[in-house]
């Protein structure tokens, strides 16, 4: 018997010392998803793909605000908020240690501020998404970047003047063909 156990010693352990040493967590393992506001434009990308419900955005009561929420116990881990996000601004870490006393703990949240129609004063989305648009047309240049102003319009205000421009280019075009 003793001999049994000189040779149990002499192999060491069987076993990984966690949770007294970090687990090393293998390349593309999906832990809790982190969000970086900094980087984040409130597309609402991640939302929309969310099996889950786990994120959501939505306007405040005063309208000044949309409010990104994330709710990690409602979380599956599945990656797609990662996949559709266009400026890498949500990504899945390794963390998967989410044990907490309270479940308020389970919850992160960010404001980002409205951006307002410059026609009718309705908010329509976040001003750092706006201000992406408009900077993403700018640098493409030619006829995109004469659309640049467009995006400062809400959806109505835009198919107002759409209709209107298209019945001015209906009308000139009508009197261009009356004229030959």
């Amino acid at each position: 018997m003793f001999e049994l156990f000189k040779e149990i010693r002499k192999a060491g352990d069987a076993t990984i010392g966690y949770p007294f040493q970090p687990l090393e967590m293998p390349a593309g393992f999906r832990g809790k998803p982190e969000h970086k506001e900094r980087l984040c434009i409130a597309c609402g990308a991640c939302a929309i793909a969310c099996p889950a419900n786990a994120i959501t955005m939505d306007l405040d009561d005063e309208q000044e605000y949309i409010t990104w929420d994330i709710s990690y116990g409602r979380c599956i881990f599945c990656g797609r908020c990662q996949e559709v996000c266009p400026l890498y601004a949500i990504v899945l870490t390794t963390e998967f240690e989410l044990a907490v006393r309270d479940k308020a703990d389970l919850r992160e949240s960010c404001a980002y501020p409205v951006a307002r129609c410059s026609c009718c004063g309705k908010p329509y989305a976040a001003a750092k998404e706006v201000d992406y648009a408009r900077r993403v047309l700018e640098s493409v240049g030619g006829p995109a970047a004469a659309d640049a102003d467009a995006v400062s319009l809400c959806l109505a205000c835009r198919r107002r003047d759409d209709a209107l421009a298209f019945q001015r280019q209906a009308r000139v075009a009508s009197e261009e063909g009356g004229a030959r």
